[in-house]
């Protein structure tokens, strides 16, 4: 896990070592264990290092092959790597490390980009083929690691974050305004804009091909997307549980690789459990880690919102060594303006959180895993998945799949809630066609309840899933802490795939049909019915008591519904209701006012509207300037 930052000159020009330099400064929280720079013509590499496998200087980058031709520099960990380089050397490849980044060089050497193809983890690395002279930036499979990327026409800029490139001094801060439109309308960003004009962000399962000198300008190729593949054959459900059950214990012991101390988040629910109890029976005395929260001031269902009594049980019950952070209404306050920093990339909801157990899981380990990615594959948001079961056609599906994710600001609402300018900018752009660009990959029909659930799976593993992604990034490299994820394990995701979906969560509506603002969604729906990743829970009772496989499933959330009526009512007025907020360069303040009205009064819950408020306040004051840095 690291940080990368480049330059290459499509016009030929040599790029300037230095600047590539100054960029991975930018982002040097990423890598405190070392850094290198390299430079070839129109190349420019730049790297930060957070040492996890071969902590000796065998493992720094950029590394190149013996004769030069070939020069990478990568961020994240390939876990089959030991198993590509014994076939390698088998093959007469020459090793000088131990580490899975020379892998990456040798697989390149031996299969060209097909080498792609054979990699089993989370990464994004850039190369660069002198001989070719072509450079590949390639992003992993599910986006665990995030890469952006910017270009004027003639020269290229990426890195691991968005900073790195407002470092080159070249990039024209600037509010997109189709990205703002999509974040305000689904609390992410569906295409590959981001809330900087001009700044990208490289798809996931993508690489994008740069050729100095060619006159080519960049291009994007997909080299991998999710395929549902499922014919309906499978009959077996207790053999297809068992492989379910051996192929999770193989993948969280494949991604269990380090030469670094590996700890473990341990919520109360299964998913994290269940990475525990196997990483427990490898590992000496794990270390695992929990965020609880003050309940003093909760009311309705966020009362069961702190879990720290399950963890506690099941951190017990496994031997752990166990630690656990408090948070209070005013702890969101304290780190607000330091969390957006790192997040850069505003996605999705309150994630404050998660960068708390990211700090604390950071002063004991260098690694941590985490639970993300089941749900998404194992159907474990059941009440998002029948909400237009009576759609016949592809548009007809979208068009009522997508009134469902309209999860802020309905498309009826936007002219009150954005100035002329955003307007005006917007033009005839909708944010339903981001949605549609979504399913450009999926060309299943969805004429039947099952395709339609595979049709959800689909999209929330392309936007949900890729928007909590990138925010675990952010928030642990903040503490220069690497999160893996078990679930996204290739073999785990390629058997998910296969399931039929009558195994995972019925195709019969079950009701309620919570809103996504409803505070405790997940527990009001399973205290009705405890549908969702079935096939999955059969499979962790064979890993953890039933105690434990049979829990409901709950979100990582404080009780932020209540909180922001009450102990924390005073700081969003002083932000929100400030007529100079940044935020009004772009928004309407008569329509915030409404929405702070609407959920201080109890007549509605907006909190997740309200989190994205403020997270743009403080996005604005922290980015919009020429000398950008955490706000205070």
């Amino acid at each position: 896990m690291c940080g990368i930052a480049g330059i290459v000159h499509l016009d030929g020009r040599a790029a300037d070592e230095t600047l590539a330099k100054r960029m991975a400064d930018a982002i040097a929280h990423r890598g405190p264990d070392g850094e290198g720079t390299f430079a070839d013509g129109p190349v420019a590499f730049s790297h930060r290092r957070l040492a996890i496998l071969d902590l000796t200087d065998a493992g720094r980058q950029p590394m190149s092959t013996d004769d030069g031709d070939l020069t990478v520099i990568h961020n994240g960990e390939i876990y089959n790597f030991a198993e590509l380089r014994s076939h390698l050397q088998g093959a007469g490849r020459r090793f000088h490390s131990r580490t899975d980044t020379e892998v990456i060089l040798q697989s390149y050497a031996a299969w060209g980009e097909q080498s792609l193809e054979r990699f089993n983890g989370m990464f994004a690395f850039a190369l660069w083929d002198r001989r070719n002279r072509r450079v590949m930036v390639a992003r992993d499979r599910y986006g665990v690691k995030p890469l952006y990327w910017w270009t004027d026409g003639s020269t290229v800029l990426f890195a691991s974050e968005i900073k790195a490139l407002l470092a080159s001094r070249l990039v024209r801060r600037a509010v997109s305004v189709g990205a703002l439109n999509e974040y305000f309308t689904f609390q992410n960003i569906f295409t590959d804009r981001t809330l900087f004009e001009g700044i990208r962000l490289l798809p996931a399962g993508c690489k994008l091909i740069l050729e100095p000198g060619s006159g080519r300008q960049p291009r994007i190729e997909r080299w991998w997307d999710f395929a549902f593949t499922s014919d309906g054959s499978v009959t077996d459900q207790a053999e297809l549980t068992e492989r379910v059950a051996d192929t999770f214990r193989d993948s969280v012991a494949r991604q269990l690789v380090s030469d670094v101390e590996v700890g473990s988040y341990l919520s109360g629910g299964m998913d994290s459990s269940s990475i525990a109890s196997i990483a427990s029976r490898h590992l000496p005395r794990l270390s695992t880690f929990t965020a609880g929260f003050d309940m003093s001031s909760a009311s309705g269902l966020e009362i069961t919102f702190d879990e720290r009594v399950d963890a506690e049980a099941t951190a017990s019950l496994l031997k752990t060594d166990h630690y656990e952070v408090v948070l209070h209404a005013g702890d969101m306050e304290h780190v607000l303006p330091e969390l957006v920093w790192h997040l850069e990339d505003l996605r999705v909801g309150q994630c404050y959180p998660n960068y708390y157990a990211a700090r604390l899981a950071s002063k004991f380990v260098k690694v941590v895993l985490s639970g993300s990615g089941g749900d998404e594959l194992f159907g474990g948001y059941p009440w998002r998945y029948y909400r237009n079961e009576n759609a016949a056609t592809k548009d007809a599906f979208l068009a009522g799949y997508y009134n469902s994710w309209q999860r802020l600001v309905h498309d009826d609402d936007k002219a009150k809630l954005f100035r002329p300018n955003v307007q005006a900018g917007l033009g005839d752009e909708s944010s339903f066609d981001a949605f549609r660009s979504v399913f450009d990959g999926w060309d299943q029909p969805v004429t039947t309840p099952e395709a339609r659930v595979e049709a959800s799976l689909y999209f929330e593993l392309k936007t949900f899933l890729h928007g909590l992604l990138l925010v675990e990034d952010k928030v642990s490299m903040a503490h220069s802490l690497e999160t893996r994820v078990p679930f996204l394990d290739n073999a785990l995701v390629d058997l998910a795939l296969t399931i039929p979906t009558r195994f995972k969560t019925p195709t019969t509506p079950t009701l309620p049909r919570p809103d996504e603002n409803t505070a405790g969604k997940k527990l009001l729906y399973e205290s009705q019915s405890s549908e969702g990743k079935a096939i999955l829970r059969q499979a962790m009772a064979a890993v953890l008591p039933p105690n434990v496989s049979g829990r409901p499933k709950q979100g990582f959330s404080a009780p932020d519904a209540s909180w922001f009526r009450g102990e924390s009512v005073d700081y969003l007025n002083r932000l929100l209701r400030d007529p100079d907020a940044a935020i009004y360069e772009f928004l309407e303040p008569r329509f915030v006012a409404s929405v702070l009205d609407q959920h201080c009064s109890g007549k509605a819950n907006r909190r997740l509207l309200i989190w994205s408020l403020l997270s743009f306040e403080w996005w604005c004051r922290s980015f919009l300037n020429d000398d950008a840095a955490p706000a205070r």
